[in-house]
């Protein structure tokens, strides 16, 4: 793995916390600029691209268990589950778990776990709108993106899309895939999607996730 330069900085400031546990409750989703340290998000798009370059990254598909399926008409990335094998992994995700601990401290949500991975949009690529939890049948409670491209162009295309929960056609905003920008809301109520890239996109997606028992199974697998 290419090595990269790491950062001591917070990847999330506790101000940063404080707004986004705010915004969930007033509005649903929040999107904060420069909300993830630079220095982190470097080291952790070096090494999606490192990856992506060297053929370590998956088709991503919609569905799970038995129900996944690749769909490229859906969604054209290609993502690496984090496992915390680098620094700057595990240094995004202890920040996950600070946020977790403040959001079950402030909202009550019984946060179980949190998930994520790369995710790498090649040119042409785009994720159509959808929820990333149907109500009251999985376990996924918040989505949180990660942005980690640095310098992304006026033209390049590829922002997230975020709707109203109940009028799905009205878009609420949308979010430039810039390197430090930080999107989280409600899995179950905030319909979204990825426009059409004009350049690689490289983000982290995540989940903050309740338990859910399943057949006997504590939690089961994504």
């Amino acid at each position: 793995m290419t090595p990269t330069t790491m950062t001591s900085a917070p990847a999330l400031s506790p101000t940063t916390q404080v707004a986004i546990v705010d915004a969930l409750v007033e509005q649903g989703w929040y999107v904060g600029r420069a909300a993830i340290d630079l220095g982190l998000c470097e080291s952790l798009n070096s090494e999606l691209m490192h990856r992506a370059n060297y053929n370590g990254l998956d088709e991503a598909g919609i569905g799970r268990g038995q129900q996944h399926s690749l769909r490229k008409d859906i969604r054209g990335d290609a993502i690496h589950w984090l496992d915390r094998e680098s620094a700057a992994q595990r240094q995004y995700l202890d920040a996950m778990a600070e946020l977790q601990q403040a959001l079950n401290q402030a909202l009550f949500l019984g946060l179980f776990e949190y998930e994520a991975h790369f995710a790498h949009y090649p040119p042409g690529a785009f994720y159509q709108r959808h929820l990333d939890s149907f109500r009251g049948r999985a376990n996924r409670v918040i989505s949180t993106v990660g942005y980690l491209t640095r310098d992304w162009p006026n033209d390049g295309g590829g922002e997230m899309v975020i709707y109203h929960p109940d009028e799905p056609h009205q878009e609420i905003t949308r979010v430039v895939p810039e390197a430090g920008t930080f999107a989280c809301f409600l899995s179950e109520t905030i319909p979204h999607e990825v426009l059409p890239t004009r350049y690689p996109r490289t983000s982290i997606a995540g989940w903050f996730r309740r338990n859910a028992s399943l057949g006997g199974v504590l939690d089961p697998a994504r």
